[in-house]
């Protein structure tokens, strides 16, 4: 199988310090945590940033900011994220895409998430594949749901993206897919031929279907924004010690973690 191609995704939308201490919130702390999971393997950095509060946001001006610090320290792929609720304007979600990451998520399909809804109504779906196609992004897409791949598949039926596509599939959020095996089987059989895919899997999910992932030549992602813990009531002492899980469970398997340069091939990434 070809190399594997992990992803760190280190602060989410969610959390705080008081859930854990080392959930880095400011642009060096983000930094930082790449860092570290890039030495420990990692090959692509899932990127949320947060403000001076420490919420969730679109600011320019901070994602610029930790890009540079990033660049600074490491040749990581980085890939910023673009999800919202409905409380976030498209155009807010959509504004980093100027800064010209190598990868960005497109979120294929609105889904419940806990209290929120996770909004991917037609227009940002179709605005955010004409900024990454006009600025020379490679498009993540992210599907909690079946129905999401035929999203994606109807932006290809109108020239807004082209094949071969890359996927990341995410079980266990609240109120999209569960975590099982048999759905990851299920997800993966449904993705268009020569399509490369990720699979990201929440909380106590994340260590037996990423494993599951790596057998099927699927990539990864781990992370503190799926997972705080390393073991039930053990939480993770970075995001670097979930990365280094990874390496050696994949170098166990005879499949080699990729690095940002193989990963960029991988992809198709110029």
């Amino acid at each position: 199988m070809e190399k594997l191609i992990i992803t760190v995704a280190p602060t989410g939308k969610k959390g705080t310090k008081q859930h854990h201490p080392r959930l880095p919130m400011t642009p060096a702390e983000i930094a930082e945590e790449v860092y570290q999971a890039w030495q420990a393997g990692a090959s692509i950095v899932h990127l949320h940033v947060r403000d001076s509060q420490g919420k969730d946001t679109h600011d320019l001006e901070i994602f610029k900011e930790t890009i540079e610090l990033i660049r600074q320290r490491c040749d990581i792929i980085i890939q910023i994220s673009t999800s919202g609720t409905v409380e976030d304007s498209i155009e807010d979600r959509l504004a980093p895409i100027a800064l010209r990451p190598e990868m960005a998520t497109l979120i294929a399909g609105t889904v419940n998430f806990q209290d929120e809804v996770f909004y991917s109504p037609k227009p940002y779906m179709e605005l955010a594949a004409k900024k990454m196609r006009e600025y020379g992004v490679k498009p993540e897409l992210d599907v909690m749901e079946v129905g999401a791949i035929n999203n994606a598949q109807a932006l290809v039926e109108q020239g807004l993206i082209s094949p071969p596509l890359h996927f990341n599939l995410l079980f266990g959020l609240p109120g999209s897919i569960p975590g099982s095996l048999k759905n990851v089987l299920y997800m993966v059989d449904n993705l268009p031929a020569g399509s490369t895919w990720s699979l990201s899997a929440v909380g106590r999910w994340e260590l037996p279907l990423t494993t599951m992932a790596i057998l099927l030549g699927g990539h990864v992602r781990v992370g503190f924004e799926d997972n705080l813990y390393y073991s039930k009531g053990i939480k993770a002492e970075s995001n670097a010690q979930l990365v280094e899980r990874v390496v050696r469970i994949a170098r166990e398997l005879e499949r080699e973690a990729a690095s940002p340069a193989e990963a960029r091939k991988i992809l198709g990434i110029v």
